[in-house]
């Protein structure tokens, strides 16, 4: 039952936003009494930390599989975004944005463990591109690590990035041609312009 509404809630609350989502709402979908779910979970934000974390989980967990493939890195920094965008549903609620709004201390948490897993991963990401030649050797990888992961941040910014002008699909392909574009080599650019046009 506990993962039964771990699940509900984690579908309602990327759909329609950690704020909009009631206890009673989540009881309804899922079929159950509200004492049902404080059974298991003893308010809100409980519910809510549990939530995020599991999301959390399940991402790292397609991010280290996509990671562990070892392929071209431009090709990867797409495969990421795509898996990103088929589990996380940010274009109707703006979950994130509502997280830091309501909930700030399971934000900030949430944030750190965020940046601690794509430090890794986006460092990796680095090395291995300047290895292969396709980024430039001259590029500072501590700086670009950090500058991606407050980019991807910044995208999540319904304020600084209004939904109705942006969808975060878009948001992710400008920003990760933007990021590619700044660091590549010829070779780089060769495969990503290889791999735009593919796409269009």
């Amino acid at each position: 039952m506990k993962e039964k509404i771990l699940f509900n809630a984690s579908e309602m609350f990327l759909n329609f936003g950690f704020k909009s989502v009631t206890m009673d709402d989540i009881a309804n979908t899922s079929g159950i009494s509200k004492k049902t779910i404080y059974a298991h979970f003893k308010n809100k934000t409980e519910l809510v930390v549990a939530v995020t974390l599991n999301i959390f989980d399940v991402v790292k967990k397609g991010i280290d599989v996509i990671h562990e493939q070892q392929q071209n890195p431009i090709i990867e920094l797409f495969e990421i975004k795509r898996f990103v965008m088929e589990h996380l549903k940010d274009e109707k609620s703006s979950p994130t944005f509502q997280l830091q709004k309501y909930y700030p201390k399971i934000f900030k948490t949430l944030k750190k463990k965020q940046f601690d897993v794509m430090q890794g991963c986006v460092k990796d990401n680095l090395t291995r591109g300047v290895e292969i030649g396709l980024y430039r050797q001259t590029i500072n990888i501590e700086f670009i690590s950090r500058i991606y992961f407050n980019s991807m941040v910044a995208i999540k910014d319904t304020e600084l990035f209004p939904r109705h002008h942006f969808s975060v699909n878009t948001l992710m392909d400008y920003f990760l041609e933007y990021h590619i574009r700044g660091i590549c080599t010829e070779k780089g650019l060769l495969t990503l312009n290889k791999f735009i046009n593919n796409q269009s």
